[in-house]
C-alpha cells in the first residue's frame, strides 16, 4: 500500500486463529449484499459530494493514538482531500501531493494497484476483491446502524479487514474502519456530508501559483 492509503484506511493482540475464523466466515453474505447494493446505489445519485471527517490512527501495541479532523471533495474519480497538514489532488491520472509544514508538493502518475483504496471508490469497493459478511445491527445516538465486515480476497493484502457502519434509514455510510496487519486501526467518521454539491473540475490541479514559494517535486 501506497503511502496516501497508509495514511488514509488487528491489534496484534488478537491471535491468528481469530483471524483465520474471520476469513473463513466471510464468503459473499447475501444480507450484506443487499445493504451493500443500497448503499452503492444511494451514492450513485451524487454527481458530486463534499464531506468533512475525523480521522483517527491507533496501534495500542505501540502507544501510537493520532487523530485530526479533514475535509474531502470528490467528482466521479476525482477527489481534493486536506487532513493533517497534507493536500491530495487526484485527477484520475495524475496525483499531487502537498505538505503544508515544508511547503512542497510532490507529482505522480496515478497508478492504483488491486488493494489500494481510493476515497472515490469506499462505496463501491465491496464490488471486486472482496467478500463481505454481515456483522449484526448497532445502535447508536439515536439511529441503527449495519455492521458489515470487507474482507480482501488477496491474502496478501497489508490491511484484512474493513468494517463499515452503513445508517440503516438512509443508507449513507457513517463510518468505516481499517485493520492494518502491523496492528494499526484507521477510523473514519462523516461528520457533515453534502450530496450533489457544486463542485468545478478546475479543483482537481495544483495551482502553484497560489501557492508561494513552493518547492515542486517532480517524480514522474
Amino acid at each position: 500500500m501506497n503511502s496516501f492509503y497508509k495514511v488514509l484506511a488487528f491489534p496484534l493482540l488478537l491471535t491468528i486463529a481469530l483471524l483465520s475464523s474471520h476469513v473463513s466466515r466471510a464468503q459473499y453474505d447475501p444480507k450484506a449484499k443487499e445493504i451493500l447494493d443500497a448503499m452503492s446505489e444511494q451514492y450513485k445519485k451524487n454527481s458530486a459530494f463534499t464531506s468533512d471527517f475525523a480521522y483517527t490512527m491507533e496501534n495500542p501495541t505501540q502507544s501510537i493514538s493520532e487523530e485530526f479532523t479533514g475535509n474531502i471533495v470528490v467528482l466521479g474519480d476525482k477527489f481534493r482531500l486536506k487532513m493533517g497538514g497534507q493536500e491530495i489532488i487526484n485527477n484520475g491520472k495524475t496525483v499531487w501531493t502537498y505538505f503544508e509544514e515544508v511547503n512542497e508538493v510532490n507529482i505522480d502518475n496515478y497508478e492504483p494497484t488491486e488493494g489500494d483504496l481510493s476515497p472515490t471508490q469506499i462505496y463501491n469497493a465491496y464490488q471486486r476483491g472482496f467478500k463481505y459478511l454481515y456483522v449484526e445491527d448497532q445502535q447508536e445516538g439515536g439511529q441503527t446502524y449495519h455492521v458489515i465486515d470487507l474482507i480482501p480476497e488477496n491474502a496478501n493484502n497489508q490491511f484484512f479487514k474493513i468494517r463499515l457502519f452503513i445508517n440503516k434509514n438512509d443508507k449513507t455510510l457513517r463510518r468505516w474502519k481499517i485493520f492494518d496487519k502491523n496492528g494499526t486501526h484507521y477510523t473514519y467518521e462523516i461528520t457533515n456530508f453534502n450530496p450533489n454539491a457544486k463542485v468545478s473540475k478546475d479543483m482537481f490541479a495544483f495551482d502553484s501559483t497560489k501557492y508561494q514559494g513552493v518547492e515542486v517535486v517532480d517524480l514522474r
